[in-house]
């Protein structure tokens, strides 16, 4: 009985072993089946292969204020490679680059017999080659929709704009901004963006203003020699940023251009010495502590002496001036003298509360750190107070001005329109209402009858403050490379918009005596800008007599 017990066994076993290799071997023909199924699918379907990740996402139109286009989305094709796929890799490569030409054929020879699973072969090709590709019927090459920005102005406001990369993402300008204000994290959450399911994001650029602007700062760049310029029109009221230069430019269409040094932002990611236009911020500050009057009077007849160090004035008068004259003057001796009464901390203060001391921030992600002095004792007082020895960018510098006279309202600027002014309102009071309507008077003053006169433009009443510095070289200052600015407001005695140009390195001509100062070169600029942008902007000439609206600062 236990004989017949241990065969049935064995049968059992021997039956139960035969079912198992029975199974493993359905399973593995099963799967040899569905293997060879799928391998034939991606020859059938090429879009059943993996997908390259790629610019699928769309972004929002770019539009000025007046619904003009600057940037948008266009479709483009890339071309891509399964390598594991390429049958013949030499006959491969020679029918590719005899439709890419520019592709390097030991590269791409070594992309495609890399055995891996894919490889780029060129990204956004145009329609032609995409179609003379596809008729070469090369096995293994597929083709990926994405999306390319196109900037439809070419160069114009591109500083403005910035750039994408070739996936789409942003990487500077307000192109970066929109990246890091909410389309990183709706990627992030898988979502598929369309450019048409995107609200377009409107800016504060009127195009009309910013070609006038780019295009009057090219010519002065050419005229007076220049090795760069630069300019921006703000709205005092509301800091909007209507127009923004800075020249050389680059094409966003071609980014890597953006790349070359000298493409640099100079109005928000360039610190520059602004010279003689701190002093409308000094005198303002002498104004409102209560010492002085625009009647008061400093004595300038000598430089003003620090041990060695002498503080001039260029062309002075070397005698009493009044503020004002101080002003229209631009007298160096006043300004410190006037600085040094105030003190250090109040002067510190008061350039704190108007922006000069803190980086400013926009939607711009470009942004320059405010260069101070090391040490702030009574030399560092004099010599800031005229914009010497304290650099800041030419838009904070811009903004300082436009509280001045827009009644002591701090306001950040934007880029983008409509964004809420008191949301952007730093702070308000700054100064009295008589010391801002004095800056005005003496801005307009210095259009009539000081350095600003080249910037006088008829029918409109302009007032403006000029500024030259002295650049430094290898840390020292140059006695022949300066920089020069105009900060213009129309109108002056109820300012709407500050304009700002800027000249780097400008020669001296004949028709200037030689001089390199601002007031023939960024004065006149400036004057070119207002004529062509005012009427633009609604604001037309009017050579009526009118009643004198400072009769009462006099």
């Amino acid at each position: 009985m236990q004989q017949a017990s241990f065969h049935a066994s064995r049968r059992t076993a021997s039956a139960s072993s035969r079912i198992l290799i029975l199974m493993i071997g359905f399973s593995v023909a099963f799967f040899i089946v569905v293997g060879r199924l799928f391998y034939l699918g991606l020859q059938v379907f090429p879009e059943a292969q993996w997908v390259p990740k790629g610019s699928i996402n769309g972004r929002p139109a770019i539009l000025d204020r007046n619904g003009e286009a600057l940037a948008m989305d266009i479709p483009i094709t890339s071309v891509y490679a399964s390598p594991k796929l390429i049958v013949d890799v030499d006959e491969a490569v020679e029918r590719i680059t005899a439709i890419l030409p520019e592709l390097d054929r030991r590269q791409l020879y070594r992309r495609l017999s890399s055995g891996a699973q894919f490889a780029w072969i060129k990204r956004h090709i145009r329609p032609r080659e995409e179609q003379a590709l596809w008729n070469a019927g090369i096995p293994g090459l597929s083709f990926q929709k994405e999306k390319k920005r196109f900037y439809p102005k070419g160069t114009l406001a591109a500083h403005v704009l910035g750039a994408v990369n070739i996936d789409n993402i942003g990487i500077s300008g307000l192109e970066k901004w929109i990246e890091t204000d909410g389309l990183a994290n709706l990627r992030q959450s898988g979502m598929e963006l369309a450019s048409e399911d995107l609200s377009p994001v409107v800016t504060t650029l009127d195009i009309r203003v910013q070609h006038a602007l780019e295009d009057e700062i090219a010519k002065a760049i050419i005229k007076h020699d220049a090795k760069a310029g630069a300019g921006l029109v703000l709205d005092v009221e509301n800091g909007e940023v209507l127009a923004l230069a800075s020249l050389p430019t680059f094409d966003p269409n071609e980014p890597a251009d953006a790349l070359e040094p000298d493409r640099i932002n100079r109005i928000v990611a360039a610190d520059f010495e602004m010279g003689s236009t701190f002093k409308a911020l000094t005198t303002a500050m002498a104004l409102d502590s209560g010492m002085f009057s625009i009647h008061s009077v400093i004595d300038a007849s000598k430089p003003l002496a620090f041990g060695r160090m002498r503080i001039h004035d260029f062309e002075g008068k070397y005698r009493p001036l009044s503020v004002a004259e101080a002003f229209i003057y631009s007298s160096n001796i006043s300004m410190a003298k006037m600085a040094i009464a105030v003190g250090k901390e109040r002067q510190q203060q008061f350039l704190r509360q108007f922006g000069q001391m803190d980086a400013l921030r926009t939607e711009l992600p470009e942004t320059a750190m405010p260069i101070l002095p090391r040490r702030w004792n009574e030399v560092e007082t004099a010599t800031v107070s005229f914009g010497h020895g304290i650099a800041v960018t030419p838009l904070q510098a811009s903004m300082g001005v436009a509280a001045l006279v827009n009644g002591g309202r701090l306001i950040r600027p934007t880029f983008v329109k409509d964004t809420p002014v008191e949301a952007r309102t730093f702070a308000a009071g700054l100064v009295a209402a008589r010391t801002s309507q004095a800056i005005r008077y003496l801005m307009s003053l210095n259009a009539t009858a000081g350095s600003a006169k080249k910037a006088r433009v008829p029918g409109y009443f302009i007032g403006g403050k000029t500024g030259s510095a002295e650049k430094v070289v290898a840390g020292r200052y140059s006695k022949e490379l300066n920089i020069t600015s105009f900060m213009g407001i129309v109108p002056a005695d109820n300012p709407q918009y500050l304009l700002l140009t800027l000249l780097d390195e400008p020669k001296g001509l004949p028709e200037t005596h030689g001089f390199r100062t601002s007031g023939w070169n960024a004065a006149p600029l400036g004057g070119a800008v207002f004529k062509r942008a005012l009427p633009m902007l609604g604001e037309l000439p009017s050579f009526e007599a009118q009643t004198d609206p400072f009769s009462g600062v006099r």
